[in-house]
């Protein structure tokens, strides 16, 4: 209950679900300030370059850093979050985005840690697709990783379960983790409630945030990109992303 609490709640203080309640308090109550502030509501967050500043205030101080310059640890910790289920009979679970995974595998092969740990994430809403730690284990051993040096926890369905689960997995339930390090790679606008989440197990965590949403400075200014002033579906959704995340922080006090 408290996992599907958890995703339909904020729907109704996300840009779409609050614009719609906007318009419906507005013609049941005949009011024009409603309608026009859905619509302002609507307009500004579809704009690419409010998108942008809201992804990089969720981001920072994040910066993307090559594998070879990251801290050793005693663990690599890849959480899940980049399958997708395509349709056929032949259940075949592609790649949405593949960041994390490769950072995971570009961290070890860099021998950053010995031991490579993924998360099972699996929802309630999609039965039929296994947890994402067996996918990486397989594709992991696939492209070369030794199948002794990597481990997947159980089926979790967030990043606080991940967390008790991959302290589990590192110590047992009996022990203390405060000696226990870890590369955590995950989203760079995920890190900062999921490092807090992780050092509230007792694990040291060393963030590698990649899959960054917020476009690099060194591809030129936002504001001189006439794309970003403009109004899409694609800014109207991460901004509503980003949104979403800081909601997140909210209830896990996680900033």
């Amino acid at each position: 209950m408290a996992y599907w609490l958890s995703k339909f709640l904020p729907l109704a203080l996300l840009p779409i679900g609050l614009s719609l309640i906007l318009l419906v308090v507005g013609l049941i109550g005949r009011w024009r300030w409603p309608v026009i502030t859905a619509v302002v509501l609507l307009w500004l967050l579809s704009l690419g370059l409010v998108s942008q500043i809201l992804w990089r205030w969720l981001e920072a101080p994040w910066q993307r850093q090559s594998a070879a310059k990251a801290a050793s640890a005693d663990a690599i910790v890849v959480l899940s979050g980049g399958r997708h289920p395509a349709p056929g009979a032949a259940k075949v679970s592609e790649w949405h985005d593949p960041d994390r995974f490769l950072a995971g595998l570009e961290l070890f092969r860099e021998g950053k840690a010995p031991r490579l740990l993924f998360t099972g994430g699996a929802s309630p809403f999609r039965p039929g697709q296994p947890p994402e730690g067996q996918r990486y284990l397989e594709e992991a051993e696939q492209l070369g990783i030794p199948a002794a040096a990597m481990q997947s926890t159980k089926p979790v369905v967030n990043t606080a379960e991940e967390a008790i689960a991959i302290r589990k997995l590192l110590m047992g339930s009996d022990r203390a983790a405060t000696s226990s390090r870890i590369l955590l790679v995950t989203s760079a606008f995920h890190m900062r409630r999921a490092q807090r989440l992780f050092e509230r197990q007792g694990l040291q965590v060393v963030p590698f945030p990649v899959d960054f949403q917020a476009r690099g400075q060194w591809a030129g200014p936002l504001w001189r990109d006439p794309t970003q002033w403009l109004p899409t579906a694609a800014a109207l959704d991460g901004s509503s992303w980003a949104l979403r995340e800081l909601l997140g922080r909210m209830v896990y006090r996680a900033w």
